[in-house]
């Protein structure tokens, strides 16, 4: 008996890459949502952008500004207002940086390590709640099946930028 060659696998239809494109702008919305709901939580003043940047130096430790707007995808300058913010209510404190005086860490408070620390993001407890219902083996796929949509659509590339 001869073996058969593997059937070619079918292509996904516009409707399914619609219907995944619908699921991911809805999680972006709620994420979003969540976002400004856990900066609430911490401080009715606080953005959700001052949020996310003041949970990178929480988890992270401190950190120069350029490595937090390349780590969080965003402008320096947006960075700069935002540390301003935070160290206006208290969450962050700008600190020479030991090995070059002309540069600054950005840290976060104790009172905001322990805020942001033990209040958790609603978010984040819900996923690992819902996950550990999950097989093992399906939320390893989803963890390499969103790695693949990140690095195949999300990540910069040099010839998509150079076809815009």
């Amino acid at each position: 008996m001869t073996p058969t060659a593997p059937a070619a696998a079918r292509t996904a239809t516009d409707e399914e890459i619609a219907s995944v494109e619908e699921q991911l702008r809805l999680l972006f919305v709620r994420v979003r949502a969540v976002w400004k709901e856990a900066a609430a939580a911490v401080h009715p003043d606080l953005q959700p952008v001052g949020y996310k940047i003041l949970s990178a130096i929480v988890h992270r430790g401190r950190m120069h500004a350029g490595a937090i707007a390349d780590a969080l995808e965003i402008d320096k300058s947006v960075v700069s207002r935002q540390v301003k913010h935070l160290e206006s209510l208290g969450l962050a404190q700008s600190v020479a940086d030991p090995n070059d005086g002309r540069a600054r860490f950005i840290e976060a408070t104790p009172a905001a390590i322990e805020t942001v620390g033990h209040k958790g993001s609603r978010m984040q407890r819900q996923l690992y709640s819902q996950l550990r219902t999950w097989s093992g083996e399906d939320v390893d796929t989803l963890a390499k099946l969103l790695g693949r949509l990140s690095a195949d659509v999300v990540a910069p590339s040099a010839t998509s930028a150079s076809d815009d």
